[in-house]
């Protein structure tokens, strides 16, 4: 089954607030069904909206609307299986897609031609957006309740704390200057002005470090399928460093890695739901359902019917190197004249008896990582080796021969290539941050332009929204 984008017309994220407040009641009751004990619960329909005071009156009906945000996330926007994964592979050197011919709004993210008009970009936008505003009405409602304990006010408060950054540290590493939305009145939220990318950086961090504070240490669900401390500094030390504060990002690794301990030694069970090293993953809908990636990237039968991984991928992997054997899979045609390659990190594309792989966010590898290019930017090289090592060590791999500080990135560089691929967008943000984008991408994507470092803000935002001038340049 192949997944693609919806073919919407672009819509204005901010709608009134008894439209999202309908929105995010629909979602409550539906998430109650989807994950209710076997016992068929009857839910008598509202004969009037029921207000946002009271649904946050009681921890279940509050948990409920937490929740639904997953729900929200999981099925579209940035963070969804179908998501910039996948957009932003190919914008890169990671992805290659076949149905050139179709006029799919994903060939101008492999050919470099998203113009401001395009659907994609108005998904990534609206869609984040929309689930921003989900997240502020429940910090708003939690903190008004009378009915929730501190307790629970905490743990939801901290959870949306949390989404709302992360969601907000993507869009910015996207689209460069963005409104930070910390409201639910439509009338503000229709006319937010663009925020500089240090600002927002720096209310991103606020936020990450509120949710530590208020999160619990461990995980309520058991699976880690809702945020909690480690989640929170997990993203805290991406941004750290995505902004360059090189202590503060070894410093939050560093808590991470503490906590969790070595890499899940198995490269074949890094993915499956149980992994040791997941920080935080997203569950199917259903007992039985996978992932949409293994939807998105597996194919039995070439040519693929729609993305593959990239011959410059596939050969950018060292002769011994365990995750290619292990996380790559290759197809060839009935004549063995032509081969393909997919992402094989998640197992199964279709249902199981029973789910066994769920959607990973965030894990430990990357933390490795984090902490690996922060310390070489401290001067600390054995400490910055001794991450490399980990990440090659369990892939097959000799200690890594960098000693430089030019080595040891351009080292680090290369493990996140071959570690984080087809993962949240990470090969692009990379390159751009590291200012690899032009060298790298210039000689194989022919209208490469370096205003491309960013995506254009949709059309129909800054229409609606003259605020949201100037567009980025180049479109």
């Amino acid at each position: 089954m192949r997944l693609k984008h919806k073919k919407i017309v672009p819509y204005r994220w901010c709608f009134t607030l008894v439209v999202r407040r309908y929105n995010l009641l629909c979602l409550i009751i539906l998430v109650g069904c989807l994950t209710a004990c076997t016992d068929f619960v009857e839910v008598d329909l509202p004969k009037n909206l029921i207000s946002g005071e009271s649904i946050y009156k009681d921890a279940s009906t509050a948990d409920s609307a937490v929740r639904a945000v997953y729900y929200q996330m999981r099925a579209s926007g940035l963070v969804s299986g179908d998501g910039i994964n996948v957009s932003m592979g190919l914008y890169t050197d990671e992805l290659d897609y076949y149905l050139l011919d179709r006029g799919e709004a994903l060939e101008n993210y492999q050919n470099h031609t998203v113009r401001s008009d395009d659907l994609i970009v108005a998904d990534l936008w609206n869609s984040a957006y929309a689930q921003i505003y989900t997240v502020n009405e429940i910090i708003t409602n939690v903190e008004n309740s009378l009915g929730l304990t501190l307790e629970d006010k905490n743990q939801f408060k901290g959870e949306a704390l949390f989404v709302r950054s992360y969601l907000h540290l993507l869009l910015v590493e996207l689209f460069g200057d963005i409104p930070y939305v910390t409201e639910t009145d439509y009338l503000v939220n229709r006319n937010v002005k663009r925020t500089q990318r240090a600002l927002v950086c720096s209310y991103i961090i606020r936020d990450l470090n509120l949710a530590v504070d208020l999160l619990p240490d461990e995980d309520i669900s058991g699976e880690r399928i809702r945020p909690y401390v480690a989640v929170a500094e997990a993203v805290l030390a991406r941004a750290y460093l995505y902004s360059q504060q090189w202590d503060l990002a070894e410093e939050m690794a560093d808590r991470v890695i503490t906590k969790f301990g070595t890499l899940e030694p198995d490269l074949n069970k890094v993915f499956l739901k149980e992994a040791s090293g997941t920080i935080w993953q997203f569950k199917p809908n259903a007992d039985g359902n996978n992932t949409s990636e293994g939807e998105r990237f597996i194919f039995v039968i070439g040519p693929p019917s729609n993305v593959a991984l990239s011959n410059l991928l596939f050969e950018a992997f060292e002769s011994d190197d365990l995750r290619q054997s292990s996380w790559i899979k290759e197809v060839s045609n009935a004549t063995n004249t032509e081969t393909w390659y997919h992402a094989f990190k998640y197992k199964e594309r279709g249902n199981t008896d029973s789910s066994v792989e769920y959607s990973v966010q965030l894990r430990l590898a990357e933390q490795y990582l984090i902490r690996a290019e922060s310390r070489a930017r401290l001067d600390d090289t054995s400490g910055a080796q001794a991450d490399i090592n980990a990440v090659r060590n369990r892939a097959g791999l000799d200690n890594t021969t960098a000693v430089t500080l030019d080595e040891l990135l351009d080292a680090i560089l290369q493990e996140r290539r071959v570690e984080l691929f087809t993962e949240q967008g990470h090969r692009w943000f990379d390159l751009k941050r590291m200012g690899k984008a032009a060298e790298i991408l210039a000689p194989i994507k022919p209208n490469w332009k370096d205003t491309h470092v960013l995506l254009p803000l949709p059309d129909l935002e800054l229409t609606l929204n003259p605020n949201l001038l100037p567009q980025n340049e180049g479109y």
